[in-house]
């Protein structure tokens, strides 16, 4: 991999991004190519190309039907009326939607194709939760390098549904490829990898979940919109991408790990779906939580919309914090399953330590062979870029 540039402020774009922002906009302004609009019925007629009704519907009640539409009416007035995008985001947005609606139906094609695969019956989840940037990603991928547990590639969470031949980790690294391109600091926000075990963020943006969307816009009334609207259509839909995905890769036997910094908001509304789950929750500094993720917000907005400002993403965001550090914990008061709780610094001390404490928490087995795969992805972080995203965010914020 290339080495990563240096970053000059929060709110700093590459080269390629101030580019492709100008040749978008170009192609618009000399009529070679129409501005794509973010209109539901445009965006509708685009993702649904090549599908029927049924797809759409397929294993799927009618108010999650619903729900989906109504969602995408209330996000695409919210990027029309709120993002302020450049020609960047504007596209970026309008990728990302009509995918979402291909995916979608891609989906209910194959469930009426292979009846039941999204009703396969799975060991119940390990769930790691905690806020973002507080070490879920570490600890998710030490839990999931044990033998006897699974974990969600990225090829698998970005294209659920499996092509024949399987292009999906090809396509995968292309698509990592160009978003380093365009934002050369996102390995420094978290390790990617293609075939790497990875958080199920696209999975609910599939669903429309405002989790990555809301890291990348200025979109506060679908924001508003999603925090008071029940989570269960997206989680319904996201049990059956995982179930699915238990089935493709006959790892069903298996407890899957999941984790996205969304479940902290969304908790309640998961554990309703696998009320059997185990849940380690991670914990980190409120200030340092904040610092890190205004850094991680900052740095994919700043390249989607030329009036993004600092101090509104610090606001949002210790509004979000707090009220996901609530979610946490009035979801957890009315669950009885095993839950360990896990510290940012004393998991950097001694990860052998707090795994091995988790592992007594959750009742698990923790056996020699699973310690040996821990250290190998131990050895693989010690090797990744993300490090360097420990800059402090005064330093940042003040060049």
């Amino acid at each position: 991999m290339a080495s990563i540039p240096h970053r000059p402020h929060l709110l700093a774009k590459s080269r390629s991004a101030v580019l492709a922002d100008k040749a978008i906009a170009a192609i618009w302004d000399k009529g070679l190519h129409a501005q794509p609009p973010l209109e539901v019925d445009a965006l509708w007629r685009i993702g649904a190309r090549g599908f029927s009704a049924e797809d759409e519907a397929f294993g799927r009640s009618a108010q999650e039907v619903a729900d989906f539409r109504e969602r995408l009416a209330m996000l695409c007035k919210s990027l029309r009326e709120e993002a302020d995008l450049n020609a960047l985001g504007h596209t970026m947005a309008y990728g990302q939607i009509t995918s979402a609606i291909r995916v979608r139906h891609s989906l209910g094609r194959q469930w009426r194709q292979r009846p039941g695969i999204e009703k396969t019956p799975i060991v119940a989840p390990i769930i790691v939760v905690g806020q973002m940037r507080a070490g879920t990603t570490r600890m998710h991928r030490l839990l999931a390098a044990d033998p006897a547990h699974a974990g969600t590639c990225l090829y698998h969470a970005m294209n659920p549904v499996r092509s024949f031949p399987d292009w999906r980790p090809l396509k995968t690294w292309l698509g990592l490829s160009l978003a380093r391109r365009i934002n050369p600091w996102i390995d420094n926000m978290h390790p990617f990898g293609a075939t790497r075990v990875d958080e199920e963020l696209p999975w609910l943006a599939h669903a429309l979940s405002p989790a990555a969307l809301e890291a990348q816009y200025r979109i506060p009334s679908y924001v508003a919109f999603s925090e008071n609207r029940d989570a269960a259509p997206v989680y319904a839909e996201f049990e059956r991408m995982l179930r699915t995905d238990a089935a493709m890769m006959r790892n069903a036997a298996l407890p899957r790990v999941l984790k996205c910094p969304q479940y902290a908001e969304d908790l309640a509304a998961l554990l309703d779906r696998f009320p059997a789950a185990r849940v380690v929750v991670t914990r980190r500094c409120r200030e340092e939580v904040l610092a890190s993720t205004i850094s991680v917000v900052s740095c994919q907005m700043a390249y989607q919309s030329d009036s993004v400002e600092l101090g509104s993403i610090e606001r949002e965001w210790q509004r979000k914090l707090e009220l996901r550090e609530t979610r946490v914990e009035d979801a957890l008061r009315s669950f009885d399953g095993p839950v360990a709780e896990v510290d940012f610094n004393d998991l950097g001390e001694d990860w052998a330590r707090e795994i091995a404490r988790v592992y007594r928490e959750l009742g698990l087995d923790l056996t020699e062979e699973a310690l040996a795969a821990m250290r190998a992805e131990q050895g693989r972080a010690a090797r990744s870029p993300h490090h360097g995203h420990r800059l402090s965010y005064s330093k940042l914020a003040d060049a």
